[in-house]
């Protein structure tokens, strides 16, 4: 297994997020990622890798060019409002919500701000957009890699900021680009006919199902908490089955609040089933860890050792698979979680 790390993930180091009502620590921090490196580093799971520059025709043909340039101008234009913003976060505080116009871009900062994103807890910083695209380019060779034909199973994007919530021209849930989505796009590219992701992540893959939904050629599944009760709320639900040239190439598997490793592997694998019947040439995993019991802001009972099991029900697909990193804020136990899974895959 290739493992393709982000070098310049920690340029993106949010200071606060709103949550209920206050600005709190960010709970998506550079901390995660190097407990996943230790884990690998000292089992000997992979080989470490950097990734190449950015492709990014690819990026701007998953995300809209407006967004990908609003994201790539944003901290020099918060600067240039003031410089002391230099010591503060981007947030958003205003949105155009049902009946507001989409399809005019304000020259005013807050608005556009507002325009491209859905949540107030994800911090766009100085480092945001480096950190982003470092991590794009990850997904991206990761899938490449994998499409070369050379016997190689799986590789992995390790990076964060996460991805897999971040819409074609959205961001939010602490992500800028949809590395799950990249991956998937980037196989199409090198010659797959059919892809599947399947999000594994504690919180709905909204920013993934909204790229694809009226897609025919990439499935995309998704097991996580009833978005009637859990973040992101506004989709996830399972009579949400695509559009278009894409119906039926939807599944979501929501699961409440609190639910063990039993009823989660059910789902599962209803979700391994989807993908055979899809006769998916290729798979993405949008790997969040945040299913765990410990972790802070999730509800569900999965223990570290579960996590050995589910690499082998992903590994029994068969498939060249690209693991993309998401969720996971047990941090101290972040790189154990990821780390069993990928064991459990290559075992």
């Amino acid at each position: 297994m290739l493992i393709f790390h982000n070098p310049v993930h920690d340029k993106h180091s949010g200071r606060q997020e709103m949550f209920r009502g206050k600005l709190v620590p960010c709970h998506e921090t550079p901390a995660r990622l190097e407990y996943v490196l230790d884990a690998l580093r000292q089992r000997g799971i992979g080989e470490l890798r950097v990734p190449s520059a950015p492709d990014m025709d690819l990026i701007k043909r998953v995300h809209t060019p407006r967004y990908v340039d609003f994201l790539a101008s944003a901290w020099n234009e918060w600067i240039a409002l003031d410089p002391a913003n230099a010591n503060l976060d981007v947030l958003p505080s205003i949105w155009p919500v049902r009946g507001f116009r989409h399809d005019v871009e304000p020259t005013n900062f807050a608005a556009r701000v507002g325009l491209f994103s859905f949540d107030s807890g994800c911090p766009l910083t100085a480092g945001t957009w480096e950190a982003a695209t470092a991590g794009a380019a990850c997904a991206i060779d990761a899938a490449r890699a994998v499409s070369q034909g050379q016997g190689l199973r799986a590789a992995m994007a390790l990076t964060r900021p996460p991805g897999h919530h971040a819409g074609a021209d959205f961001f939010g849930g602490y992500c800028f680009l949809n590395n799950a989505a990249l991956a998937a796009q980037a196989l199409r590219d090198a010659g797959a006919q059919r892809v599947a992701v399947l999000d594994v992540d504690y919180h709905h893959g909204n920013g993934t199902q909204s790229i694809f939904y009226d897609r025919g050629d990439v499935l995309t599944v998704s097991v996580h908490g009833d978005p009637i009760t859990e973040y992101p709320f506004y989709l996830g639900y399972a009579d949400e089955r695509g559009e278009g040239a894409g119906q039926g190439c939807n599944l979501n598997l929501p699961l409440p609040a609190g639910s063990d490793f039993a009823a989660w592997t059910a789902a599962l694998q209803q979700g391994l089933d989807a993908v055979r019947a899809f006769k998916a040439d290729a798979l993405v995993v949008a790997l969040g860890v945040d299913t765990y019991e410990g972790d802070p802001i999730s509800k569900f009972k999965l223990k570290s050792a579960d996590y050995l099991q589910v690499g082998r029900m992903l590994a029994d697909l068969g498939l060249p698979t690209v693991f993309t990193m998401e969720g996971g804020y047990a941090v101290a136990d972040v790189g154990i979680n990821v780390a069993n899974v990928l064991e459990g895959f290559v075992g």
